[in-house]
């Protein structure tokens, strides 16, 4: 077995002592992923800062947070899409409720298309992206106000 009981609960013990949200590991060829979920710390994706040279930042505008609102961030580089193919009817409209695991959009990268699923519950206030363009990891997609 790839990974066994104890050594799950040891990386379990680690996330909640470092105050992890996510752990990811590779170990023989095979990945786990751990994710845990609290509807009080919203989910952050950090920046990878240290790949940036100066002068070569994207250019992400910067939008200011409506109070009590979370985003949802894209956890890849990739091109954005509303809807599952051209001429569909998008995946969410502002204004609409999300729940935990509803499907908000769709990122293709390499050639593969990857849903991208609400983690919270709540409202879509804003969509902070035009479908068909390209997102950076950690750049935030969408607007939500949680119930």
């Amino acid at each position: 077995m790839f990974l066994d009981l104890e050594k799950l609960k040891e990386l379990m013990e680690f996330m909640n002592v470092n105050e992890l949200c996510e752990l990811e590991i590779e170990e023989e060829g095979k990945r786990v992923k751990l994710k845990k979920f609290s509807p009080e710390h919203p989910i952050v994706f950090p920046t990878r800062t240290d790949v940036l040279s100066p002068g070569n930042e994207p250019s992400l505008e910067k939008k200011d947070t409506v109070e009590g609102t979370i985003e949802i961030k894209s956890p890849m580089v990739g091109t954005f899409y509303r809807a599952p193919s051209p001429g569909a009817k998008p995946f969410v409209e502002v204004g609409e409720d999300i729940r935990p695991g509803d499907v908000v959009c769709i990122i293709e990268a390499m050639k593969l298309m990857n849903e991208i699923k609400a983690e919270i519950g709540g409202k879509i206030i804003e969509i902070l992206v035009e479908n068909g363009e390209p997102v950076e990891f950690g750049q935030p997609l969408f607007l939500v106000k949680p119930f």
